[in-house]
């Protein structure tokens, strides 16, 4: 995830240059030397993920902020507690403040989401992969959530992977002819494509992808598709109205993967706050 981390500097310096423009005027009223302590608490259960970009966005808005985290990044917190403590000058730590929640209370929510998801997996083979329903801009940051969560990163974008879908079949001419034409424009990138009936995956199972994306299969569908792959051709990936209270179901038919998009895309922040306790 070393490809995440170098994404912190900006995408904080993008967040600051929305929320704080020119200055924070509110801050400006403060005695700019004023020292005070402040913490930031946890009102219910999470799975902390985003420590690099809030000590990113206290480190840019003023390097002399000081912080000391309670917890460690991809911690289970059951009952709320104290995630760390601040010093610093008032007007920087509150100029800082919003931005730095809104990275802890996003990140840390789509990588609990994902937790919880993950439990529901246990004793299958079946692994949680994610989709690129992200938050704009926010990319990089969610895949690295979903990866403290549990789950596995599906492509990062339209570069790094062939998904071949329903257009691009009708627009290659065949489901033969696209992963045909996939292969040989780039031989090093995985090879996938989306089936939605049980007569395409035969077809895409005679053209030998590396993954078939089984699109809203019932389960009996995804059962017989596992069976259709045996011998094991391919990898399966099963998508399309999976939620927590079926994914268990799901992968108790054996595919190999299950993709879910809304543990990116629907997601509640978690419930944060940043107070100060005392003046020093």
């Amino acid at each position: 995830m070393n490809n995440v981390l170098s994404q912190v500097t900006f995408d904080v310096k993008r967040a600051l240059q929305e929320d704080v423009g020119n200055g924070d005027v509110t801050a400006a009223l403060l005695p700019q030397q004023l020292i005070v302590e402040a913490e930031i608490i946890s009102r219910e259960p999470m799975l902390v993920c985003g420590q690099p970009w809030v000590n990113e966005v206290f480190k840019q808005v003023d390097n002399t902020v000081e912080m000391e985290w309670r917890v460690s990044e991809g911690d289970f917190l059951s009952t709320p507690a104290t995630l760390c403590i601040i010093h610093g000058t008032a007007s920087s730590i509150l100029t800082a403040e919003r931005t730095a929640l809104n990275f802890l209370q996003t990140l840390s929510a789509t990588a609990t989401q994902t937790y919880h998801y993950v439990q529901k997996l246990k004793g299958t083979k079946a692994k949680l992969l994610d989709t690129r329903k992200t938050i704009p801009g926010l990319r990089l940051a969610q895949k690295y959530a979903v990866y403290c969560g549990g789950g596995l990163n599906h492509r990062m974008g339209l570069y790094d992977a062939f998904l071949i879908k329903e257009n691009h079949i009708k627009a290659c001419g065949s489901v033969a002819h696209a992963i045909s034409l996939a292969r040989k424009t780039d031989k090093h990138l995985l090879v996938e494509i989306e089936v939605e009936t049980l007569e395409e995956l035969q077809e895409a199972l005679d053209a030998h992808p590396d993954r078939i994306l089984l699109d809203n299969f019932t389960q009996d569908m995804l059962e017989q598709a596992v069976k259709m792959n045996h011998p094991k051709y391919c990898e399966l990936e099963a998508s399309g109205g999976i939620n927590i209270n079926n994914i268990a179901d799901i992968a108790q038919t054996g595919v190999d993967f299950i993709s879910v998009g809304s543990i990116t895309k629907s997601i509640q922040a978690i419930d944060l706050s940043l107070l100060i306790r005392e003046t020093l």
